[in-house]
């Protein structure tokens, strides 16, 4: 039985992972995968906001260096815009399978 702490996020059908300042969108088992990194954040009332976010196109081949699967990247100036980038990327790498 799943842990009752365990909860599954998922954003347009595709899982979500974070640790850290690092989430991770779409599935291992597929060819691609978005890693956003949040470089930097701003406090509001008790609240951090993401006001600068890497977004990432990768490719989940382990036998790849780190900087050899990357197949895009950009910044963004919030995470939801980031989000939005990165499912966009991801929706169109898998469909030209």
């Amino acid at each position: 039985m799943a842990d009752s702490k365990t909860l599954n996020l998922t954003y347009k059908g595709r899982p979500l992972r974070r640790k850290d300042n690092l989430i991770y969108y779409g599935s291992m088992s597929d060819k691609y995968i978005i890693m956003l990194q949040v470089l930097e954040t701003r406090k509001i009332s008790d609240l951090q906001l993401a006001t600068r976010v890497s977004v990432q196109l990768q490719l989940t081949d382990p036998n790849l260096k780190s900087r050899d699967r990357v197949v895009r990247k950009s910044e963004k100036n919030s995470l939801y815009s980031a989000m939005d980038l990165g499912s966009v990327w991801l929706t169109r790498a898998l469909s030209n399978r």
